[in-house]
């Protein structure tokens, strides 16, 4: 049974929907109101406040994490300066994709990584010989995010920290309420944002500071739902719904590369030795698959409607459900996220395709059901991100 965050004493009078969801053990708001409208308005033109604590939290210590830390990930931790946070993957030995996570470089051998997945026998599997602590701090460290393009203008307000000179990507320390936190130039919406990492012991007095200045920024708690639509428009996959961890497959074809996961550039070959570098060489131009962004023709979705005379309306919510990808009769892949992007008007998927149909400007159709009834609708390729502000990595004025 799930149990609640940190925040929950908090959460739980908002979520008027009484609309939740089980994220790693715990409750989680999917939407506080009937619909999650106003929460992704909060994300994308004002600030929104999510509650991210049921992420894996570990610390890494050590004469040799940094050795560690290089041994697992693909990327080269040697190009990551202390106060900088990477995005980053980690593969099994025939380099199929375990997790995604960020690493955040807080000393010159201290880290700490979030991870969808536990993590914690992986990294100790792979630390056996190796002088370091490894702390699963999940249950210790409480965590938000506060995303949208007045959440720097609250944070300067409401933080003791050095916020004005914050770049992407990076972390400084403070205090909010009192409370010593980390607050990391982060986030998963695409957009300025921010992430704040908490003391589980004072969370509620950091959730209160925020939502209390927050009010002159309009500020709302945003649930899941919003998160996910925030998240498609951005670009950014999720662990599975837009792929499987290679440890959860039951077949191949279930196991990603990083390179058919659009993580190609997160793969660091020459670094010294790490987990699936070997396969990863191998692979590093043989890609049967990408990860592409998809653009539905939404005059062929009306007129699909039309012909059951039914009106079209917009998905309520964005869908995890994948559905076919096809180029005439033959399936190319398959369309694992999609939404109605309200900051773009356009109904856009997330999808995996075989890497000869993948190239910018293919047409392809996408496959959805109206009255139990199968159709076609043309998907055109697009670049990614969808939705790419100026404002997420700039310096906020």
């Amino acid at each position: 049974m799930p149990i609640g965050t940190a925040f929950h004493e908090r959460t739980f009078p908002l979520c008027q929907s009484l609309n939740y969801r089980e994220w790693s053990g715990y409750y989680t708001v999917s939407v506080y109101e009937v619909h999650h409208e106003h929460e992704y308005n909060a994300i994308r033109n004002a600030c929104a406040l999510i509650d991210i604590t049921p992420l894996y939290k570990y610390l890494l210590s050590g004469k040799d994490a940094t050795k560690l830390v290089n041994r697992i990930i693909t990327r080269d931790i040697h190009k990551v300066k202390v106060g900088q946070v990477i995005y980053c993957c980690w593969c099994d030995e025939q380099g199929k994709v375990i997790d995604d996570g960020t690493i955040t470089r807080l000393e010159e051998n201290k880290y700490r990584w979030t991870a969808a997945d536990p993590s914690l026998r992986w990294f100790r599997q792979n630390a056996v010989s190796m002088s370091v602590h490894i702390e699963d701090i999940s249950e210790k460290t409480a965590a938000l995010a506060l995303q949208g393009p007045t959440s720097g203008k609250l944070m300067q307000a409401v933080a003791e920290a050095d916020i004005a000179n914050l770049k992407y990507f990076r972390v400084t320390s403070g205090k909010i309420a009192g409370v010593a936190v980390d607050i990391s130039r982060t986030g998963y919406t695409g957009d300025l944002g921010y992430e704040i990492w908490v003391p589980w012991n004072d969370a509620v007095k950091v959730w209160d500071a925020l939502m209390d200045k927050g009010k002159q920024f309009d500020i709302h708690a945003a649930g899941m739902l919003a998160l996910d639509v925030a998240r498609i428009e951005a670009g950014l996959l999720l662990i599975d719904v837009d792929y499987i961890s290679s440890k959860k497959a039951l077949i191949p074809s279930q196991k990603y590369s990083p390179y058919e996961l659009g993580f190609g550039k997160m793969v660091h070959l020459g670094k010294e030795n790490f987990v699936g570098k070997a396969a990863l060489e191998r692979d590093a131009k043989n890609a049967a698959r990408q990860f592409v962004g998809l653009e539905i023709d939404w005059t062929e979705v009306e007129e699909r409607y039309e012909k059951f005379g039914l009106t079209p309306a917009a998905p309520s919510q964005a869908s995890r459900v994948a559905v076919p990808v096809y180029s005439g009769e033959k399936q190319l892949g398959k369309a694992t996220s999609t939404t109605w992007a309200p900051v773009l008007k356009k109904m856009i998927a997330l999808g995996s395709i075989e890497t000869s149909h993948a190239k910018l400007g293919t047409k392809l159709q996408m496959e959805i059901t109206i009255e139990a009834v199968r159709q076609k609708v043309t998907a055109r390729v697009v670049e990614m991100p969808f939705f790419n502000p100026v404002r997420k990595t700039a310096v906020p004025v």
